[in-house]
């Protein structure tokens, strides 16, 4: 593609350029979070003695109609490089440049999926022309304006573009977004692809990690740098990932919806001002074209979405889905092949650490285990709710912000998280009421994902700068609907090993059908979706951290208990947290230094009391009934036959 240069004109994105038309949508502050003074980032290191280079379906939202399509001459691909603007986050950039002889694909623009239109509406935005000059006009006979660039946009910005451009999206009173993904409610890993590059020797590949070809993946990018160069707006986030100056990453997302660029305002670390002026080239970036579809014709792609990851030319694009975690589990994929590179284990895991005693806890658990919950503590202080790394040093959080589930939230269970229900937080796929205009938590009629995402300093005791020193407890939480674990145990470290490896939770799924069998998922390391090494290199990292650090590893069962899913009972999160508590407080190593009982099959050493916890509850055994003991055995039989069928591609 040609080259072009440009004039432009800036305008202020700030929240005091901001009109509402309605009472419901109150004046929008802008959430900031101070980040640590400027120093080195992490650079990519050779592979095999090379070093890698830097790098027409409108989907259900986001697509407005517009009476002219404006066109691009210069490819999206120019902002991978230094920033253009490096001043205020606040500007916005209008480019003019030449006009392609292209012709716009058609917009569609759908209904909300409630059926009524959002809530809020405001007036447009004032533009100033400040008139700027970057450079001069490449020579042509036809200029046009083309997209407007809202680069590192306000709070401000964002929830009004979101409101006034994006179809459904409503701004409650608090000021909190709430935004639609549209079809893709949640990650579609079979849609997830690695590029087999340089560094294709070190991928675990298999179901987790396809491979795609780089022609592939050039004619992928090509359409979603052909989609965002006809866009109207084009958002520009930077920021950095991972808290740690020595092993962040500077990671930049090109995207076309508001509720995207301030989904990952959150989710990365907000550069200060001085940092962002001279943040120069990016380490890594993402192109969003979610809004477009993959194109199953290319060599690879098997449906209309796609997510692909170069790790040679540092680059992510998003095809046909505009779930917002593709992104933040994107960068959590490169910092967990990039990370024990460079000697540092990346983790999928909350941390929090104690107030005064200084503590660190890991919380390992797949979705529904209660990890975000439990780490949420109100007694001790948040480091991060779910991607961490282990230095030489202690742990660091990779994000800015967190992305809870919102399914069931109350502020009654879970205060602290509610709490972040505020101007700059965005609920993803929520209901809300069409009269009332309140978010029905329980209500589950898009999607069982409903998520909540946030500043991580809109927790009252998160611990800024996200870092801590190394684990005293790590705990890993599984939810078994079968009913047989026992709510704690300690593990010795081969029985940690095991059980990191496996990554065990249960479901139960087609509920809605009359099917209530528990339904066993593993997913090793707590985190298989995201892995890009072999699991034993996970392993064996956190194997070697625990025999130099002395930390306790514990298996947390918050699922059932006398019987399984539709006999027995959920074990109370009041339960787990004074589980969690006694863990914390030392109480529960000194009571099974003292006295405690083997539980069968597993071998796992289990307390016999703990306080505030019925003695009952603390063995399956027990909480099962005499009468029934034969049905527990057969059901704890059955669970170790699949542990052990699933560790067969370990041993």
């Amino acid at each position: 593609m040609l080259s072009a240069t440009f004039r432009c004109a800036i305008a202020p994105g700030s929240a005091a350029g901001l009109r509402t038309g309605v009472a419901l949508l109150p004046r929008v502050s802008t959430a900031t979070t101070t980040s640590s003074s400027s120093s080195t980032t992490t650079t990519w290191p050779s592979v095999g003695g090379m070093h890698p280079s830097p790098g027409q379906h409108a989907g259900p939202l986001g697509c407005m109609d517009h009476p002219q399509r404006r066109h691009m001459r210069t490819s999206i691909q120019s902002l991978a490089v230094p920033p253009l603007l490096p001043g205020p986050r606040t500007s916005c950039v209008r480019l003019r440049h030449s006009l392609l002889n292209q012709h716009p694909a058609p917009r569609h623009t759908l209904p909300h999926p409630s059926g009524f239109a959002r809530l809020t509406l405001t007036p447009p935005l004032p533009t100033v022309s400040h008139g700027r000059r970057l450079s001069t006009f490449s020579p042509s006979s036809f200029r046009r304006r083309g997209p407007e660039l809202f680069h590192n946009p306000t709070v401000a910005t964002c929830t009004d573009h979101a409101a006034r451009f994006e179809p459904g999206t409503i701004i409650l009173p608090s000021g909190a977004t709430v935004a639609y993904s549209g079809a893709k409610t949640g990650r579609s890993p079979a849609d997830k692809r690695i590029i087999e590059d340089a560094h294709a020797k070190n991928v675990w590949w298999g179901p987790v990690n396809m491979k795609l070809s780089m022609e592939s993946f050039e004619a992928s990018r090509k359409r979603a740098l052909d989609f965002l160069d006809k866009r109207d707006k084009i958002y520009i986030v930077d920021g950095y990932a991972g808290w740690d100056l020595r092993h962040r990453l500077k990671i930049r997302v090109i995207c076309s919806r508001a509720y995207h660029a301030l989904f990952m305002s959150n989710m990365l670390i907000k550069p200060t001002a001085q940092e962002l002026a001279s943040f120069g080239e990016p380490d890594f970036t993402i192109y969003n074209a979610g809004q477009r579809l993959a194109d199953p014709s290319v060599d690879g792609i098997t449906s209309t979405a796609s997510v692909q990851i170069s790790f040679e030319r540092k680059e992510m694009v998003i095809l046909g889905t505009e779930y917002a975690g593709e992104m933040k589990k994107g960068v959590f994929t490169v910092m967990h092949y990039l990370m024990p590179l460079n000697n540092v284990l990346s983790l999928h895991a909350s941390a929090n650490e104690g107030i005064h005693e200084k503590d660190v806890s890991l919380f390992f658990g797949l979705s529904g285990t209660g990890k975000t919950t439990l780490s949420a503590d109100s007694h001790r202080r948040l480091i991060g709710d779910d991607e961490h790394c282990w230095t030489d040093t202690g742990v660091f959080n990779i994000e800015g912000g967190c992305y809870a589930k919102a399914i069931n939230l109350s502020s009654e269970k879970e205060p602290e998280i509610f709490s972040t229900i505020r101007t700059g937080a965005v609920l993803e796929n929520v209901v809300v009421n069409q009269v009332t205009g309140k978010v029905d938590f329980d209500d589950a009629t898009y999607t069982e994902n409903t998520r909540l995402c946030y500043p991580i300093n809109y927790i009252p005791n998160a611990k800024i700068p996200c870092v801590g020193g190394h684990p005293k407890n790590i705990i890993l939480l599984t939810c078994d609907a079968f009913g047989v674990l026992p709510p704690v145990s300690r593990l010795t470290t081969e029985q940690a090993m095991y059980h990191f490896l496996s990554g065990y939770t249960a479901k139960v799924s087609g509920t809605e059908q009359g099917v209530t069998e528990p339904e066993a998922t593993f997913s090793a390391c707590f985190g298989q979706p995201f892995l890009v090494w072999h699991p034993t290199k996970y392993a064996a990292m956190l194997s070697e951290n625990l025999e130099r650090h002395g930390s306790t590893v514990w298996l947390v069962n918050t699922g059932w208990t006398g019987g399984k899913f539709g006999v027995g009972k959920r074990i109370a999160l009041d339960t787990s947290r004074r589980i969690v508590d006694a863990i914390h407080s030392g109480t529960l190593t000194k009571q099974l230094d003292v006295d405690s009982t083997l539980f069968p099959t597993f071998d796992l050493q289990i307390p016999l009391h703990v306080p505030g916890v019925p003695d009952s509850v603390l063995d399956p055994r027990s909480a099962w009934g005499h009468s029934n003991r034969a049905a527990f055995e057969a059901q704890l039989e059955k669970l170790k036959l699949m542990f052990d069928k699933n560790y067969e591609k370990f041993a």
